[in-house]
């Protein structure tokens, strides 16, 4: 590669100006900019792109809708109830609380969408109830606490997901159902984890919840339980589409959380509403970003070229899925995880394509990798969240974070070498891939 072309100048402009603190969308941007300028194109290219891409994918729509549904869940009583109902369940076990961290992350799954909403929302209050008279150490319970959030963007319905279907035109129906198992095993990897811990470490019994109590926890929490019910029966019976069952999650929460509950005020539902636009208009930005400078790369041949590269190797599709968890994984080291899902997996779809790649398998792995991401060293942003939330030092929250993140790795490498695992429940409800 020519170090003084347009493309490698417009690489470098955006690594400097990341470094420099500039968000990563508008980093992208300039340096997308910048490439137009050098190479002698209209740079009026990089507002049409933003432009048509924001308001031709009516998919984009789901995404503040979603984190909107998880504000609004957040702030009523709906994930006091869930947890009631968490704790009746798994509660009575050695490491109780610590179970019940991973199935509300399961639960509340079905409900927000992002991993950080989980961490910053139900997770800060687990945090609060497993260090509560020294039950459990802080670093562990933070620990636990980001690698159960990593659940959430898994387990339909799911930010990245619908990012990762705007880049592949893959089906969102398909890749949310998709996501259930691989969700489903992480999780049990995690339990897993736990019960050792549990049994090494002698964590406390909880006070079992009497057998007599455990109806009025369900119907006190069943209103929430039926959102996810909500969400996805309107997908799959085809009542909605996923762009419209965000709105309609977003609407249930408020109206349970308002009317119903009786538990959200004005002043909070301002709050949330104004929550819910600031993280938008941050993925918003990467989005444009992003769109140009996909533009700026399609441009530059680099899909079909790497593609080309790739082919030569002759790797087979498993070598390949191999190759690619290898990337991903490392760039979750220093990456966000929107930035690769839209600048480096658009260039990789191609390849997969031409291998003849199930989408819905490949974006489901991928989704997987940029997950486990957010709770990888150096970067990973779940562990600064909750080194912030639990005032723990980050070596400490490494040190017991990795367990986890090596039992989630061997789920990542089964889902990998096992298609079906993702495939059997879209091919259930009518996939034909």
């Amino acid at each position: 590669m020519n170090l003084a072309s347009p493309f490698s100048l417009s690489v470098v402009a955006i690594t400097a100006l990341a470094f420099l603190g500039l968000p990563i969308g508008h980093a992208m941007i300039a340096g997308s900019i910048l490439y137009l300028m050098l190479a002698g194109l209209d740079m009026g290219t990089a507002a049409e792109q933003i432009l048509n891409g924001m308001y031709t994918n009516y998919i984009i729509l789901a995404v503040p809708l979603f984190i909107l549904a998880a504000e609004l869940m957040n702030i009523g009583s709906m994930t006091d109830r869930l947890m009631a109902f968490c704790n009746a369940i798994v509660g009575r076990f050695r490491g109780g609380l610590a179970h019940v961290n991973i199935l509300q992350s399961v639960i509340f799954a079905g409900m927000s969408g992002s991993a950080i909403a989980d961490a910053a929302g139900t997770g800060k209050m687990m945090q609060q109830m497993m260090t509560k008279d020294g039950k459990y150490p802080a670093s562990y319970a933070a620990a636990l606490t980001a690698a159960t959030a990593v659940i959430g963007p898994i387990i339909p319905p799911s930010i990245p997901m619908v990012l990762y279907a705007l880049v592949s035109d893959a089906s969102i129906g398909y890749l949310f159902l998709g996501g259930v198992v691989p969700g489903l095993l992480m999780a049990l990897a995690q339990m897993l984890i736990v019960v050792v811990d549990a049994r090494r470490r002698n964590f406390p019994v909880e006070k079992p919840t009497p057998l007599g109590e455990l109806p009025r926890i369900t119907w006190r929490a069943f209103p929430s339980l039926m959102m996810p019910v909500v969400l996805l029966g309107g997908i799959y019976s085809g009542a909605t589409t996923p762009t419209e069952a965000a709105a309609v999650a977003a609407c249930y929460a408020l109206v349970i959380s308002v009317v119903l509950y009786r538990s959200v005020s004005f002043a909070d539902f301002y709050r949330s509403v104004l929550s819910s636009a600031r993280t938008s208009a941050s993925i918003g930005m990467l989005i444009a970003g992003a769109l140009v400078f996909n533009f700026v790369v399609t441009i530059e041949n680099i899909p079909q070229t790497l593609s080309l590269i790739l082919q030569a190797w002759d790797l087979s599709p498993l070598a390949f899925l191999v190759l690619v968890n290898v990337i991903l994984l490392v760039l979750g080291c220093i990456l966000e995880g929107t930035t690769i899902l839209l600048v480096i997996v658009p260039v990789l779809i191609p390849t997969a394509q031409a291998l003849g790649i199930d989408m819905v398998h490949f974006g489901v792995m991928v989704v997987v990798n940029i997950m486990l991401g957010l709770i990888t060293p150096p970067y990973g942003l779940l562990l600064f969240v909750m080194t912030r939330i639990a005032e723990v030092p980050l070596r400490d929250l490494v040190r017991d974070v990795l367990p986890f993140l090596f039992a989630m790795g061997g789920a990542l490498a089964f889902i990998t070498f096992m298609p079906d695992a993702v495939l059997w429940l879209p091919r259930l409800l009518g996939y034909q891939g």
